[in-house]
């Protein structure tokens, strides 16, 4: 198997130092760079080429949750951190973990393991062409080339086929992540649209199979990229 490359970031050295250790010692990782502040890591684009990066939450100027928000797109993030009081808005990212300074090898082990395990399903979603979603007290068999958009709505997110829509507990942003990026794009800040189902498009709307979507202007350039325009 290949190894999962790792990137580090952490305003401790001494924690930096223990992760740096855990992850060498483990045969399955490969560590692809440690640095002490957001700031460093941002200019090293580290969300383009590790598989996890090891977040901590308190650094100065930025700090983890700020860096999160930077990231159009992140891998496997685990988030670290003195205090639990974070926890909550930790998984409000989709975080894959949360471990608690100092870490213990028997936790980091099991982090680890959670991390491989979502990359299989993701991997095996893709290259089956579908994924799985719970709606209606039910996992649901949903091909990606059946789904016309997918529309915010508060915790949940509605997903619409050419068969059937499902409601389905999921923030955009998480769901987005399951998807293939060439074939799904996020047009506004509570749509995602299929690219293969888009019919007209203006300046400011798209249409997907007779519904209109508003396009904000952040995402339009994205969008005409992706449709070849």
């Amino acid at each position: 198997m290949e190894k999962l490359k790792i990137a580090v970031v952490d305003a401790s050295e001494t924690h930096r130092y223990q992760l740096e250790k855990l992850i060498k010692n483990n045969s399955s990782l490969e560590l692809i760079g440690s640095y002490r502040n957001a700031i460093q890591a941002k200019g090293e684009h580290i969300n383009q080429i590790a598989d996890l990066i090891f977040l901590d939450v308190e650094m100065p100027l930025i700090n983890g949750f700020d860096l999160l928000d930077f990231y159009k797109d992140t891998p496997e993030i685990i988030l670290i951190s003195d205090k639990a009081e974070h926890a909550v808005k930790a998984f409000e990212y989709n975080v894959t973990d949360y471990l608690l300074k100092p870490l213990n090898k028997e936790r980091f082990t099991r982090a680890i393991t959670r991390v491989k395990n979502n990359l299989k399903l993701k991997a095996d979603s893709q290259n089956n062409a579908h994924l799985f979603v719970k709606s209606n007290f039910r996992k649901v068999k949903i091909n990606f080339s059946d789904i016309k958009w997918i529309e915010a709505l508060g915790d949940y997110i509605k997903l619409v086929t050419k068969t059937s829509n499902h409601v389905v507990l999921s923030s955009m942003k998480a769901f987005e992540k399951q998807l293939p990026t060439e074939q799904f794009i996020r047009i506004h800040k509570s749509y995602i649209i299929n690219v293969d189902r888009v019919e007209n498009l203006n300046h400011a709307i798209v249409e997907v199979d007779g519904k209109q979507m508003p396009i904000s202007r952040k995402r339009r350039p994205s969008l005409m990229n992706a449709l070849g325009i």
